[in-house]
């Protein structure tokens, strides 16, 4: 028979659950209120004593509420906390499982979606994404099943509250390991959010891919592009990011890639150039916009990019001077429209030519021993005190160490530099060096 405990017990719970059942709004909020308060932090036998071994009685009220209610916000913040709050208890595998059955998941995700709903109540449905992914492998499965990667990344480029931003990079983090099946899916979506128009989102994305790349492995062809164009930021924190997940990218099969279009941007199109002279002739205050054109952003970025892979591995910097890096630098340094180019490429210039003799001997030749000197005295602060004449001659250098190196037999000649590189990699120079032939 059941203990007059257990039955005064049992009846508590039975009012409590009365109570709930014909509260209105107002009433269950100050109900929601009580509960966060006094069962935070509480395990699953804790809340199952606290219920008299009926918690998932009021679990299962809780999740009917949020799906009735959720496309309106009443209390929305406060249900998903008490959610939360079993889902979260130790031992809370039960609990678990009965707020999946009633699709819980796509409640979840489908929050992240609506525009009237708060961000603090988006933020706490990514708490409990986080809850359901840190489960285990199943779960994560489940979260993806659900097109769950294409919600949780258009809501991170969505997001205005940088805190929600970083519980979101938190969830992805969580979805990209131990997650074999749908790894790629989510290193697709991360790939994907990197052109939005959001600093923060781009920043963790960045981050996130670099823990991503060693996970799945190999690289998605889109990702040079998308990675490149980041550049074009003036954020320097995204600046940054990029830099680095370029600096590990170059240990893939997008190296060659990666490492011509680095080059390329350090000399913008002539399309793009002559788009830009067009406003500048049509409206003088364009001309005001300059520095801050993506372009200019690219190519200081790009020759920040070269300089630190060059410093840090001399073969990548060896294979730079294939692809006709010197020359773009020097090109860059005589951009009068944006300093910063001039700046970090002459500094990158000064790199390489303290790295490798012919390179100095062709960079002196096409500077002419005034400017030659100028540059070796302070290659940071050049770009300030040359004219415009010496812009020009940069500008429109012809500097080729590439031909220099295939043709005369240097020291640095391809065998030296290359040693026995596979014939793939042997075909990808000589490309270039019958291309630098066709040229001149």
């Amino acid at each position: 028979m059941t203990s007059i405990k257990e039955q005064a017990a049992i009846s508590r719970l039975l009012s409590f659950l009365q109570e709930w059942d014909n509260a209105d709004k107002v009433a269950r909020s100050h109900i929601l209120d009580k509960f966060i308060e006094t069962n935070q932090g509480k395990t699953a036998p804790e809340l199952e004593q606290e219920f008299s071994q009926g918690a998932s009685l009021f679990l299962v009220r809780l999740t009917t509420s949020l799906r009735i209610t959720y496309m309106t916000d009443s209390c929305l913040e406060k249900l998903l906390r008490s959610i939360g709050i079993f889902l979260s208890a130790v031992s809370s595998n039960r609990y678990l499982i009965e707020f999946l059955e009633v699709g819980g998941v796509l409640t979840l995700l489908e929050i992240l979606g609506l525009e009237k709903i708060k961000e603090e109540a988006k933020k706490e449905s990514v708490k409990l994404l986080q809850v359901i992914a840190n489960s285990g492998r199943t779960y994560k499965e489940l979260i993806c099943e659900s097109y769950g990667v294409r919600s949780i990344a258009e809501f991170l480029a969505k997001s205005k509250s940088e805190e929600t931003q970083e519980e979101v990079q938190v969830l992805l983090d969580s979805l990209v390991h131990g997650n074999p099946k749908y790894q790629n899916q989510v290193y697709k979506g991360l790939i994907a959010l990197l052109p939005c128009e959001s600093p923060k989102a781009q920043q963790l994305s960045l981050q996130t891919l670099r823990t991503a790349q060693p996970i799945v492995g190999t690289t998605h062809p889109s990702i040079v592009d998308r990675v490149l164009k980041v550049l074009g930021t003036m954020h320097l924190e995204v600046q940054y990011e990029a830099i680095e997940l370029i600096k590990d990218l170059v240990g893939y099969d997008v190296r060659q890639a990666l490492l011509k279009g680095l080059v390329a941007l350090l000399i913008p199109s002539v399309k793009e150039t002559s788009k830009l002279q067009a406003k500048i002739l049509s409206d003088p205050s364009v001309l005001q916009l300059t520095p801050s054109l993506p372009m200019f952003l690219q190519q200081a970025a790009a020759a920040k990019a070269i300089g630190v892979l060059a410093r840090n591995d001399m073969s990548i910097a060896e294979e730079l001077l294939y692809l006709r890096v010197v020359h773009g630098l020097m090109a860059a340094m005589g951009n009068m429209d944006h300093s910063n180019s001039q700046r970090l490429a002459s500094l990158t210039l000064e790199c390489f030519v303290q790295m490798f003799p012919l390179v100095a001997e062709h960079v002196r030749k096409c500077m002419g021993e005034e400017l030659y000197q100028l540059f070796l005295s302070n290659a940071e602060d050049l770009y300030m005190k040359i004219d415009s004449i010496q812009a020009d001659i940069l500008a429109a250098n012809k500097v080729n160490v590439t031909k220099a190196l295939c043709l005369h037999g240097s020291s640095y000649s391809m065998n030296t530099l290359y040693g026995s590189r596979d014939s793939a990699q042997m075909a990808y120079l000589t490309h270039f060096e019958e291309d630098v032939e066709s040229k001149e």
